[in-house]
């Protein structure tokens, strides 16, 4: 009798198996995975009360750190190049052999 007894399931089986594991250490990973998630949003300038809002915000920023980098890349050029292009140019004049 005591081996159709083990055969059945146990009253949580079927909703442990629904949760992929015990109801306590469900909700403890959750609650860690959540916190996580949270910092990362929270760094990245997500605000939970106005989700819309800091999306917007959120790609704005995505939008001007792209224009701001080609700004910035820009600026390095023109730097490198008022000494890079004479000093090529003088280089190519100088150094230039008759044929």
């Amino acid at each position: 009798m005591q081996d159709e007894a083990r055969e059945l399931p146990a009253r949580n089986d079927q909703f442990s198996r629904f949760l992929g594991g015990s109801p306590l250490a469900v909700v403890l990973k959750l609650v860690l995975m959540s916190v996580l998630v949270g910092v990362v949003l929270a760094a990245i300038g997500l605000d939970p009360w106005n989700i819309v809002e800091s999306l917007r915000r959120l790609a704005d920023w995505v939008w001007n750190l792209g224009f701001d980098a080609i700004n910035s890349l820009w600026r390095y050029f023109i730097l490198g190049a008022v000494i890079v292009i004479p000093l090529w140019l003088l280089s190519r004049v100088f150094g230039a052999k008759p044929r």
